[in-house]
């Protein structure tokens, strides 16, 4: 009885007092039998797909997450790349789609709809094209719905042809959302090796290897994770891994009960549990101020990424204890305008544009929600992308980059995108060019590790 109890307040305390909660159950449909080379008709079957799987998807999600106390934050939906069942589209059909998939999402009450993608990482088929070419005017006509590009694998090594549009598409959508800060920006993402299973936007997708519908879950706790540390001030390192190994899977243990009472409510198998820690910007729920609690003054400083790398892989091994259904991304997300410790690292000059990039070596998953100057070129952003595109490749995990060109802002700059999207200073790149080589094209051809058969 009395374990009973303690076990009890202690889940009472991580969700009033931590923010422990499930930041998101994504339902996933499958859409490709809703290709028809007569346009119409696929844009209506896809309306009535989604609308008729995820009908009840919001309210049961609510009602679950009250019967249990765990508060469900997001409710979102991920389909097929959108690209695999285009066809012979035009562009001016592909912009229409993703406004149809906007009506869905509203209908339904869910917060996106991921899955406005095209995986190009060895080659561009014409549907894959002709969402590219849409991409900027759809993201900057919808609200809810978000998109992905992957351009690498470790497989196939890196579509530089893809990168170079990549840079041009992202300069392009900022620019017709420059009253919004560029905010189309923040629904796209450009992968190196994606995940079929991912319940987190704005990189969701279903993959080929899902099945028909699918719950798959996200659970979050940075502030039940500090709070944790916070109560062993004088632990060493190997303890300091033990206490986030232990918390991670309480916070797993307590997702999964929640995420499978969804799916059965909702005659839908139960996918894969996220073990991201992703921030919010709420007081004390942020990933920097983990990696501070364990001893770095500032984020960005010195030992940052053993401190990162150390909490990461503590987080795996407690949730794989919990769940034998991980997958998604499962690391830890380091998105600056949603971590209020990432913004006061930038102000404090501690943390740069290249320490960012060399921590997401040991995390998931890139260069997320980064503001930049306004003036930055289309073949610097490629060349981002590049860069993080060949960490994945090399190191046989994802990666990816989700910036946002502010139009008209310099570097210092505050920029606010709103609700969960947060606030951002705005950062600076480095001046000189990557122009001659973005133009060359071409392929990076897969690294060694490709050929493990």
């Amino acid at each position: 009885m009395n374990i009973a109890l303690n076990e009890m307040m202690e889940t009472i305390r991580m969700v009033q007092i931590e923010n422990l909660d499930i930041r998101t159950v994504t339902m996933g449909i499958n859409l490709r039998d809703c290709a028809d080379s007569d346009f119409e008709k696929m844009n209506k079957k896809v309306y009535e797909k989604i609308t008729t799987y995820a009908k009840d998807l919001k309210e049961t999600a609510e009602k679950v997450g009250k019967e249990f106390g765990i508060p469900i934050i997001n409710k979102r939906i991920s389909i097929t790349p959108i690209a695999e069942i285009l066809g012979n589209a035009t562009r001016e059909e592909a912009v229409q789609l993703a406004k149809t998939l906007d009506e869905a999402a509203k209908a339904l009450g869910v917060d996106f709809i991921g899955g406005y993608s095209a995986l190009v990482h060895k080659g561009i088929s014409k549907g894959e094209q002709t969402l590219l070419d849409a991409l900027p005017e759809a993201l900057s006509v919808t609200e809810r719905v978000c998109a992905s590009i992957s351009v690498g694998t470790t497989r196939a090594g890196i579509n530089m042809d893809a990168v170079r549009q990549m840079g041009i598409i992202i300069k392009e959508a900022a620019e017709r959302t420059k009253d919004q800060n560029g905010l189309a920006c923040a629904k796209l993402v450009v992968f190196c090796n994606p995940v079929e299973d991912n319940p987190f936007m704005a990189g969701a997708f279903h993959g080929a290897g899902e099945g028909e519908a699918v719950i798959n879950v996200g659970v979050s706790g940075p502030g039940v994770v500090l709070n944790a540390l916070k109560r062993y001030p004088d632990a060493d390192l190997g303890e300091v891994a033990d206490i986030i190994k232990k918390t991670a899977f309480k916070i797993t243990r307590a997702g999964e009960l929640v995420a499978r009472e969804v799916a059965k409510r909702l005659e839908v198998p139960f996918g894969i549990m996220d073990l991201s820690l992703a921030p919010t910007n709420a007081l004390n729920d942020s990933v920097a101020e983990i990696l501070e609690e364990i001893g770095l003054e500032r984020v960005g400083t010195h030992g940052t990424i053993a401190a990162l790398a150390l909490m990461n892989d503590a987080v795996k091994k407690g949730g794989a204890m919990a769940s034998s259904y991980v997958g998604g991304l499962s690391g830890a997300f380091i998105p600056v305008s949603e971590d209020n410790g990432m913004i006061r690292g930038i102000e404090d000059k501690a943390l740069t544009l290249s320490k960012l990039e060399a921590m997401t070596c040991v995390c998931s998953v890139g260069l997320d929600m980064i503001a930049l100057t306004g003036d930055v070129s289309p073949a610097t952003l490629s060349a981002m992308i590049a860069d993080e595109a060949a960490i994945g490749m090399i190191n046989k995990k994802t990666t990816a980059v989700r910036v946002i060109p502010v139009p008209g802002k310099k570097e210092g700059e505050m920029v606010e995108f709103g609700g969960l999207l947060g606030r951002a200073p705005v950062m600076g790149v480095n001046p000189f060019s990557s122009d001659k080589m973005i133009r060359r094209g071409g392929r990076i051809p897969a690294p060694l590790q490709s050929l493990i058969n």
